[in-house]
């Protein structure tokens, strides 16, 4: 008898943590349970014929709401080709509304509702030996009603969820430290489970050792308040700070304002690469957070990120959410602001998500709260925030991940900024310029965007214009050596004979690039890229645009930050070269 767990991820590099953890929790009778994992990507053809293929005897699928609308489909389908397997569904988007659910689809056996291994376990062994009724198996949906509710399992006795590493190449590794969340806040499931639940620290210690004994590329913690145990979270830092293999990375979700002294000095401490936090700030408007049953001390948060952005060895990705009661346009602006004003790695700007289960479900109708019927849920207006300015924020959006996000217009936009009251308000500008002008967010081509970028600087702030050309040329250079020169850089002219002479200064005496000594002047060329500007770039403020005389940048691919993958700079002039001895 064979049970086959199906998981669709969203993509290719995730993996689906909890198929995993049922399976493993069968302890022995686990050789009985298959687990086929497909993307949303997939055509849905392709996905039936391997299912058929395996002919397995009883199925179940994990359900979220980015892959609901696809396994309601597939079922439907599975049910005409294999009419006697009994399907079964489980995870967050079929727990709140089960019967509901089973009477739309009469193709299902069943759902699997909340915490799903000790109840997995136990329907599985029903289909092994019939060793007792469905109904006597707390934690089903069944078509003649639930079957009870099951106590929260302890979580140092759920197995750990891998066994070989290389099943996982080139994909990210979940992991769970704890369940649930000590805050309540209206918009997320996690306030359901009012306790927080702990595994026991010796066991979290032996498992990351497997993650970094494997080098595992990955981690990522799926804890929804990491720190919300002191001595849990610095326990786990300081583990991973003394064992650090130079090439694991892990992420994990954590309450800003939560974090205190020492856990900023262990931060500090860390490898550049070894950790990044994601921090969910929301909103900064006050009444705001008190709807929403969410304790966040913004000046406390604001000092913490702060703290941990001048070590300049962590990614920071703070989260706002639009859509939220009492927040209107003007409201969220300003807490785009805030937030941006922090310098995060990453500003995540998402809509609100209505889920089922969640307060926010049940207050929608107060709130005047629309959203869409079919996942994910995603508001569409609310009394404070109107569709148009929910479309806006949309392209907003885009703006900041396509310019900010993408940390390929750092110094261009930190140039740009003072030509507008605010960061929104050069955002908003910058949507309202791509749309009027039909410009294309997703342009094949990268430089693209550049070149809408530099239009849209110049028709903001035309006197600035020859600077943003070669702030343009310096970001891009920045993250890559690229094969063909921008149209918007000036040509090299009588520069391309000093870049020459530099080269072969270089290949006879290694003082600039002393790592590079096996390569010829040729190969130096094609390694590394040397730029003539005539402002300074790499450090340009307002006030700062006067010109400098023959000053030239080396940027070094070898070298780069470990952060921010940005290349490695020299900054050279005229002078200094002589004095070297350069092109002599």
């Amino acid at each position: 008898m064979q049970f086959l767990l199906v998981a669709l991820n969203a993509k290719y590099i995730h993996s689906n943590p909890a198929v995993y953890s049922l399976k493993r929790f069968t302890g022995k009778d686990s050789a009985h349970v298959q687990i086929a994992e497909y993307t949303i990507n997939h055509r849905m053809e392709e996905i039936l014929e391997d299912i058929y293929s395996r002919r397995p005897d009883v199925i179940a699928f994990s359900c979220y709401i980015w892959n609901w609308e696809m396994i309601q489909k597939i079922t439907v389908e599975l049910h005409k080709l294999l009419p006697k397997l009994p399907i079964w569904l489980g995870g967050p988007e079929v727990s709140f509304d089960a019967a509901k659910i089973l009477d739309k689809h009469p193709q299902l056996s069943g759902i699997m509702a909340g915490e799903g291994e000790a109840v997995f376990s136990e329907l599985l062994s029903y289909y092994l030996y019939q060793d007792r009724p469905l109904r006597e198996i707390a934690g089903l949906v069944l078509r003649d009603g639930p079957t009870g509710e099951r106590k929260p399992l302890d979580m140092s006795a759920i197995p750990f969820l891998y066994d070989n590493a290389a099943d996982f190449q080139n994909r990210i590794l979940y992991y769970e430290s704890q369940r649930g969340c000590p805050f309540r806040c209206s918009y997320c499931l996690s306030s359901i489970d009012k306790t927080v639940r702990l595994r026991d620290i010796s066991v979290v210690k032996q498992e990351l050792q497997f993650f970094l004994d494997n080098k595992v590329k990955q981690v990522k913690f799926v804890d929804r308040t990491f720190n919300c145990s002191h001595e849990h979270a610095v326990e786990i830092w300081r583990y991973i700070l003394e064992h650090d293999n130079g090439v694991t990375n892990f992420h994990f979700e954590i309450a800003g304002d939560m974090i205190g002294d020492e856990e900023a000095a262990l931060l500090a401490r860390m490898r550049p690469g070894l950790v990044q936090l994601e921090i969910g700030v929301q909103t900064t408007n006050k009444r705001t957070l008190q709807e929403i049953r969410r304790k966040t001390d913004f000046t406390k948060l604001k000092a913490a990120v702060e703290t941990i952005r001048k070590a300049g060895n962590i990614h920071q990705h703070l989260d706002l959410i639009a859509g939220l009661p009492y927040e209107d346009y003007e409201s969220f602006g300003r807490s785009f602001d805030e937030v941006f004003s922090l310098e995060p790695n990453q500003l995540q700007l998402g809509f609100l998500k209505v889920l089922k289960g969640s307060y926010m479900h049940e207050m929608a109708e107060e709130y005047g709260l629309v959203y869409t019927q079919e996942p994910p849920y995603e508001v569409l207006f609310t009394k404070w925030l109107n569709y148009d300015e929910v479309r806006r924020l949309k392209r907003i959006e885009e703006m900041v991940e396509i310019y900010y996000n993408s940390n390929q217009f750092t110094h261009t936009l930190a140039f740009l900024q003072g030509a507008f009251q605010s960061p929104f308000a050069m955002f908003e500008a910058l949507a309202r310029f791509y749309k009027e002008k039909g410009f294309f967010a997703q342009a094949p081509a990268r430089i693209y965007r550049y070149q809408a970028l530099l239009q849209f600087a110049k028709e903001h702030d035309v006197e600035n214009f020859p600077v943003y050309r070669e702030l343009l040329v310096f970001d891009l250079y920045l993250r890559e050596k690229v094969k063909s020169r921008p149209d918007f850089a000036k040509e090299l002219g009588e520069n391309k004979k000093d870049i020459m002479e530099f080269y072969r200064y270089e290949e006879k005496n290694r003082y600039f690039l002393p790592g590079y000594r096996e390569y010829d002047s040729r190969q130096l060329s094609r390694m590394t890229h040397m730029e003539p500007f005539s402002y300074p770039v790499w450090a340009m403020k307002r006030g700062t645009e006067s010109a400098m005389d023959g000053a030239y940048i080396l940027f070094d691919y070898e070298n780069r930050n470990p952060l921010t993958h940005e290349a490695g700079i020299i900054m050279l002039n005229q002078s200094e070269w002589q004095r070297e001895g350069c092109g002599k």
